[in-house]
């Protein structure tokens, strides 16, 4: 018995598509998408895919037809039914996203895409739409214009596009600003495009999307952590795309430059403006997105985004409590003296954590006048690193 996909653009179906729904015993799809074509055949919404399709190949009461928005393939039907042993067959339509971009008169070739399954996922999509500058959103139940721009606003500026319905009678395509999105009512949307206005494209690339991590980490920055000690730290946070890191007591920023480069979102906190002013140059000679907040922790914390995970680079205990009541996945602190380290520790098993510490000493490599090496050894750098239980 055979499954066939068919994707559906608004455009009308090609002679082959036709030909499958007129031979289907039943057609599973979403219920606007049934009524709109007039199906004659038995259908089952696409609410209980899966259930209705099995149920009916049991039965065996002839070919199933399964109609879906666009490319099927593109983060759609095909995946859920080849997990489940099902190879259909696809006839694909125009994506959506290709529709989007194209009714904006955009490439999208640099874009990344994103298909969050539901509300839970809002804050990961959000973050990697701080991190990217170009960024498709497929709406989802919890996931629209309104809830990104809310998200976003106002640590984010973005410029955002919302296509409802594409392909459709009632297709719109809607440049709406941050506050608009917000309020103004929204009709089935498909795909919110989420745009930085400040951003300038780069020189096209061998990768579709998000580009490939930087070539090197662990940057040899002329003040600030050693590189040995920020590669440990680094490890430890494991920031990736859909991650929001804060870097508390940025300094000049040398873990927040880091985290951005390998995809992560970044808040920076620090008080002192000459070191703001070298933060700001790193991140601008880097090329990445880093939010600065100047202040004084905790204080400047409670406005901000809960993390993923946080690096505390300085501050007391204090800073250290409120960064692990907002419940990040991993706290990493540098500490200069090793008398700190068991007040530190005591203090993250309390909140909830597991945490362990490492001292860290690089001896560099150095050359003598006449011609022998010898080794610096550098300061050592007590890290306690801590996870949730």
């Amino acid at each position: 018995m055979t499954v066939t996909v068919i994707g559906w653009d608004g455009s009308g179906l090609p002679a082959t598509a036709a030909e499958r729904l007129r031979a289907a015993a039943l057609v599973v799809g979403p219920d606007a998408l049934l009524g709109e074509l007039g199906i004659d055949a038995p259908t089952a919404s696409s609410d209980v895919l899966l259930q209705a399709l099995e149920d009916h190949l049991e039965q065996g009461e002839g070919p199933a037809v399964v109609l879906a928005e666009g490319d099927p393939g593109l983060f759609g039907a095909v995946a859920a039914l080849r997990a489940r042993g099902i190879k259909p067959e696809v006839l694909p339509a125009t994506a959506v996203i290709t529709r989007a971009f194209a009714c904006a008169g955009l490439n999208w070739e640099d874009a990344l895409v994103l298909a969050p399954a539901g509300a839970y996922q809002l804050s990961r999509v959000v973050n990697a739409c701080r991190a990217h500058p170009k960024v498709a959103v497929l709406c989802a139940d919890g996931v629209g214009p309104a809830e990104l721009a809310r998200e976003l606003a106002p640590t984010t500026p973005r410029a955002l596009i919302v296509c409802e319905d594409l392909g459709g009678p009632g297709q719109r395509v809607t440049h709406s600003r941050m506050g608009e999105a917000t309020t103004r009512p929204w009709k089935d949307p498909d795909v919110v495009l989420v745009l930085d206005p400040l951003h300038r494209p780069k020189e096209p690339g061998w990768v579709a999307g998000a580009q490939p991590g930087p070539a090197e980490w662990a940057l040899p920055f002329e003040t600030g952590i050693a590189p040995e000690v920020r590669a440990f730290v680094l490890a430890k946070l494991g920031p990736r795309l859909g991650d929001l890191i804060w870097d508390v007591g940025a300094g000049a920023g040398e873990i927040a430059v880091e985290c951005a480069r390998l995809g992560a979102a970044v808040v920076a906190v620090e008080r002192e403006e000459e070191a703001c002013a070298r933060l700001r140059a790193n991140v601008i000679e880097h090329g990445v997105k880093v939010a600065l907040t100047r202040g004084q922790a905790p204080p400047a914390l409670e406005p901000l985004p809960d993390p993923d995970a946080v690096f505390v680079g300085g501050g007391g205990t204090d800073v250290i409590v409120a960064c692990a009541a907002r419940g990040p996945r991993t706290l990493v602190c540098a500490l200069k003296a090793v008398e700190h380290v068991p007040a530190v520790l005591d203090l993250l098993r309390e909140q909830g954590y597991q945490a362990e510490g490492t001292q860290i000493q690089a001896s560099r490599l150095i050359a003598h006048a006449d011609g022998s090496h010898g080794l610096h050894a550098a300061d050592p750098v007590f890290v306690v690193h801590a996870r949730v239980l």
